[in-house]
């Protein structure tokens, strides 16, 4: 992965504040070695799980914001260290590529999708938009289409969904949604929302499976938790059930999260005809490939021929 330090500003640490940074940049690398870039809660999360906070609480996670900030800014941290997500400028697409390169890009545009060859359509639909991109990971191996919600979803994308799946029935297939949310109030009842929209735009049945964060994680992982929120109007039934505390997504190690996606997505996948589809795809490929990888030699006998 890169990395980008930069000075900016002078900054002296106190006893405290060099543990707290020292730590971090610890667990980054830790993290970055099994391929995650985390978000400032996922990071604070995991000071959380080691008991390194004097409490769980949001005074804290602002103080390990504030240490982040100054580190980054005085170049004892890397900045590719901590992803913002949702907040990425977008700007006109486009870039120089050589013949090779742009031969490499229609190469990979030849794609023929193993899930049509499934029994079923399933997608992934996680609550928080900064878990965005430890359920790509799995969803980009598993070329299964996902969506961050931001919490519950609008009525256009819920729409648009319902669409998406509609499509899928018409051609055979056994719509399913894989969601993963915090455990609290309005976690939970945002996978009960998300059937009841897709139930109503889709026109027909949608198997929905909350894969996490459910009781039986929250026994298993343990994740720190928090106080359910009392101001919640769905407060009063989820303590009758559950209790007062409640468990973010977030607190979850990013390759449990994976795992977890990545088992689900299994079980509905047939090999013979994954592995079929992955073969076709490779020999469609295959004339492409030897343009490119002999793109010199054909380019030399196209100039001297006058055709370019």
């Amino acid at each position: 992965m890169e990395s980008y330090f930069h000075q900016y500003r002078e900054h002296r640490f106190n006893r405290s504040g060099r543990l707290v940074v020292d730590r971090a940049n610890g667990i980054i690398g830790e993290m970055r070695a099994q391929g995650y870039v985390l978000t400032l809660r996922q990071l604070y999360y995991q000071f959380v799980r080691r008991n390194w906070l004097e409490e769980n609480s949001e005074r804290e996670y602002k103080r390990l914001g504030r240490l982040v900030t100054d580190a980054r800014e005085c170049g004892e941290m890397d900045w590719l260290a901590i992803e913002d997500r949702g907040r990425e400028p977008h700007g006109p697409g486009g870039s120089r590529l050589d013949e090779a390169e742009a031969l490499g890009r229609v190469e990979r545009g030849i794609y023929v999708s193993p899930w049509e060859r499934m029994d079923h359509y399933v997608e992934v639909w996680v609550e928080k938009q900064a878990l965005e991109g430890v359920v790509s990971r799995p969803c980009g191996r598993w070329h299964v289409t996902h969506m961050a919600c931001k919490g519950y979803l609008s009525a256009s994308e819920a729409w648009r969904a319902g669409l998406r799946f509609q499509e899928a029935i018409a051609r055979g297939k056994q719509p399913v949604m894989v969601h993963l949310a915090d455990h609290d109030p309005s976690g939970l009842d945002m996978t009960r929302d998300n059937a009841q929209r897709l139930a109503l735009f889709a026109e027909q049945g949608v198997e929905v499976r909350r894969i996490a964060l459910n009781m039986d994680q929250v026994e298993r992982y343990a994740p720190p938790p928090n106080p359910a929120k009392v101001t919640d109007s769905r407060f009063e039934g989820y303590r009758a059930q559950f209790g007062d505390s409640s468990w973010e997504l977030d607190a979850l190690e990013p390759r449990d999260l994976d795992a977890l996606i990545s088992d689900t997505l299994r079980g509905y996948v047939d090999t013979e005809r994954w592995n079929e589809a992955v073969y076709e795809q490779q020999e469609r490929q295959r004339a492409l490939v030897a343009l490119r990888e002999n793109w010199p030699t054909v380019r030399h006998d196209l100039l001297n021929r006058g055709l370019i």
